[in-house]
C-alpha cells in the first residue's frame, strides 16, 4: 500500500530505502530501530517487474516492514517523466507485497552521497553512489518520522 505520507509509517523495524533509477536502484536498509543506516548493493535494472521482484525477495529476506522511495521532483515541485517511472516502479512493488511505502522528496540526494564518499575513483563512484543516496533518503525520512 502506498502511503500520502509517514504518520501511518511503522516506527520499529527495518526500512528500505530505495533510489530507483533507469539503470540502477541503489539501496539501503535501516535497522530496527532506525539508528543506523547499511547500504546494500546496487540492483541492476532490467525491467520493472524484475526489478520489483528482486527487491521483494529483499524485504522478505531482510525482514522489512516498510519501504521509503526517493521521488525525483522538479525544483517546482512537480512531476517529471522520471517521478513517473518512480511512481509506477512502486506500484509494481505493491503488487508483491502489502508493507507501507512511502515517498520523500530525494532533491540533492546524489550530491550529499557523492560528498559524503569524498575523493575517489570515478568507477568506485558509479558502483557505490546509488546505495549511497539510498542511504541518504532514508536518513531523511527517519528524521522527519522522528519529527512527527
Amino acid at each position: 500500500m502506498i502511503l500520502p505520507d509517514f504518520n501511518d509509517f511503522p516506527r520499529k523495524g527495518r526500512i528500505l530505502g530505495i533510489d530507483w533509477g533507469a539503470r540502477r536502484i541503489g539501496l539501503a536498509v535501516s535497522d530496527e530501530n532506525h539508528g543506523f543506516v547499511f547500504e546494500r548493493p546496487v540492483l541492476v535494472q532490467s525491467d520493472m517487474k524484475t526489478s520489483a521482484k528482486q527487491i521483494y525477495d529483499l524485504i522478505r529476506s531482510e525482514k522489512i516492514v516498510g519501504v521509503v522511495v526517493g521521488l525525483p521532483l522538479r525544483s517546482d515541485g512537480s512531476d517529471s517523466d522520471t517521478t513517473r517511472n518512480v511512481r509506477d516502479f512502486a506500484k509494481e512493488l505493491t503488487a508483491y507485497t502489502d508493507i507501507p511505502v512511502a515517498f520523500i522528496d530525494e532533491s540533492l540526494t546524489s550530491i550529499e552521497a557523492q560528498e559524503k564518499l569524498g575523493r575517489i575513483r570515478v568507477s568506485d563512484i558509479k558502483r557505490n553512489l546509488d546505495s549511497a543516496a539510498a542511504r541518504v533518503i532514508l536518513e531523511n525520512a527517519i528524521s522527519l518520522m522522528n519529527r512527527i
